[in-house]
């Protein structure tokens, strides 16, 4: 996959103005990727706000192709999670990934992934904690690649590093969905096995994390040994 990069000083969110530049200007190339050096009003699930100060943190969204069969797209994050990994790997950093798209170092967050459907194809954005140094301001743990090895990086280069990776997984993604990217998937996934609690708006539900469906997926025994399958929700470790 080929990505044509856009660097914006300042935007409210990367994810509204691609879509929004991708209305207005009737079709974009898939590949489009919209990058900002601070980022005012950014999102993440749930409606959580996402903020980035200027050259800070990394924050951009790309534009996938419409011509991906639907029922691959709920994995696009997943295949998204692994090249951030394996980039953060590649500067030293260990991290593994939790379901349905988040990058974990040491149980702290320091990437979100949020995917959003347009007309045109899908949209991925990646927020990844590069030079943000505490993380008093963030709603749940946190770090950065600045807190991990104690050295500043420069997103533009993070960013060329990251697209490489992005550019595998996804072409990968996009041929088979994620039955293509499953062993770098569950290879990064700690809790396999063990037992975890999933809240989806307000209903809570626990079981053993028994693995993923053919389409990314959660799949939650529960204690009377039925299987749950689970599209969407917020995991927590028992």
């Amino acid at each position: 996959m080929k990505f044509k990069v856009n660097w914006y000083e300042r935007l409210p969110s990367t994810n509204t103005f691609l879509k929004e530049l991708a209305e207005l200007k009737g079709q974009l190339p898939a590949g489009t990727v919209v990058a900002a050096r601070e980022q005012t009003q950014g999102r993440g699930r749930m409606a959580r706000e996402w903020l980035s100060g200027a050259n800070e943190n990394l924050t951009f969204s790309l534009l996938l192709s419409d011509k991906i069969e639907t029922h691959k797209w709920p994995s696009a994050t997943m295949a998204a999670a692994i090249a951030v990994a394996e980039m953060l790997e590649k500067e030293g950093i260990n991290a593994s990934l939790k379901w349905p798209n988040d990058v974990l170092v040491n149980g702290r967050k320091i990437c979100g992934i949020l995917a959003e459907r347009i007309s045109q194809g899908l949209i991925i954005g990646i927020g990844l904690n590069v030079n943000m140094q505490a993380a008093d301001h963030i709603d749940q743990p946190a770090t950065s690649v600045l807190m991990e090895t104690g050295k500043r990086s420069s997103v533009d280069e993070l960013l060329q590093k990251l697209l490489k990776h992005l550019s595998i997984r996804l072409d990968e993604w996009a041929q088979g969905g994620f039955s293509k990217v499953r062993k770098n998937w569950e290879a990064n996934v700690p809790n396999l096995g063990k037992t975890v609690s999933v809240r989806d708006g307000g209903a809570i539900r626990s079981g053993v994390l028994a693995g993923f469906g053919e389409n990314g997926e959660l799949l939650l025994r529960g204690a009377d040994g039925k299987m749950n399958t689970i599209w969407a929700g917020d995991v927590f470790y028992e």
